[in-house]
């Protein structure tokens, strides 16, 4: 799981001035029309085979797109952990674990693909879920490595090479595009290693509201806003850990699921109305493959996207499809992306 940025990353991104502003102004007096409003949501981890059954559910109910990061450690069963060896670390050892066994992974494979062909879009979070902060270039790459790699002989490596989709290669090839850092610490060598590895964008960053991404070398990147929140409007991540966190400490308390829920649901109204009445930056939300509190902040995204992605000038898109309609406005007014 992605997990809270720590204190000491979120200072330095903000001064080394990585988080930018708007592209375009609000509607002006001669009544120039204002872009659409991106609400974009993203899920880390991607393992449970039961959750991805849910959120395409939802997706298919409320006409979104997700991203979903993927851990790569998950298309390995437990009983082969050997074969995955992190940058300074024990081989074997991931923080997120592995799959129960070789079924649970081709369900999962079978997942990746509906959602690839619903047009969601896969990306990579990494493999064991390890902080990155103080990685290499050369680190991430190896990282990279691995996960292409697991992805690319994932039916082969589950015993079921004749089930693999005959577009599958071609997809790993060249869908997968962004990027999500374990625990949002990324560190000097990612922009590097991405560009290397054919990235296009990261999403690991934070900022002090919403903002549209900026481009570092070859890579746009995109951060997840600090939004008000609770009686205190007091800004926290816009993530469900984040709110798991700040709501019962981490711990579970479902006998306070709904109030929980409700508190989420109106700090995730707040930030899209403030958005969609001023400047329509795209609105960032991320969530796990776990049902906190419950299943509080997962219930509250239905409930928002429900009520959100129907209305006029929005658009419930995934992190590839924000990049697209990004660059078709900045090719039709010449502002910066």
């Amino acid at each position: 799981m992605s997990f809270a940025i720590s204190s000491r990353i979120l200072p330095s991104l903000l001064a080394a001035g990585l988080i930018a502003g708007p592209a375009l102004a609000k509607d002006d007096a001669i009544g120039t029309p204002k872009r659409k409003q991106l609400v974009i949501v993203s899920f880390d981890g991607a393992h449970d085979n039961l959750l991805w059954e849910k959120s395409r559910a939802m997706a298919k109910r409320t006409g979104a797109h997700f991203t979903y990061f993927l851990s790569c450690t998950f298309l390995f069963p437990k009983d082969e952990r050997a074969k995955y060896q992190a940058p300074h670390e024990k081989r074997g050892r991931s923080n997120v674990g592995f799959a129960p066994d070789r079924e649970d992974t081709i369900l999962r494979l079978g997942e990746i693909w509906l959602a690839k062909l619903e047009g969601h879009d896969i990306g990579s979070h990494g493999c064991g879920h390890f902080d990155g902060g103080k990685w290499s270039a050369d680190d991430w790459k190896a990282e990279f490595a691995f996960f292409h790699e697991a992805l690319k002989n994932g039916w082969q490596n589950a015993g079921v090479g004749e089930r693999e989709p005959a577009d599958w290669q071609r997809f790993v090839k060249e869908d997968i595009k962004g990027f999500r850092a374990p625990y949002l610490s990324a560190g000097n060598g990612l922009v590097k290693a991405l560009e290397a590895n054919g990235f296009t964008y990261d999403a690991s960053l934070v900022s002090k509201g919403p903002a549209m991404p900026v481009a570092s070398g070859a890579i746009a990147r995109f951060a997840l806003p600090l939004v008000p929140e609770g009686d205190a409007q007091r800004p926290v991540i816009a993530m469900d850990y984040n709110l798991y966190v700040r709501h019962s400490k981490g711990k579970e308390k479902p006998e306070k699921s709904a109030a929980f829920e409700d508190s989420a649901l109106k700090a995730y109204r707040d930030a899209f109305a403030k958005q969609y009445d001023g400047d329509r930056i795209p609105l960032q939300l991320g969530f796990h493959f776990v049902e906190m509190n419950a299943g509080a902040y997962w219930r509250a995204l239905d409930r928002f996207l429900t009520e959100t992605c129907g209305e006029k000038d929005v658009a419930c898109v995934s992190y590839v499809e924000a990049m697209d309609i990004l660059a078709k406005e900045k090719r039709a007014t010449g502002a910066a992306l």
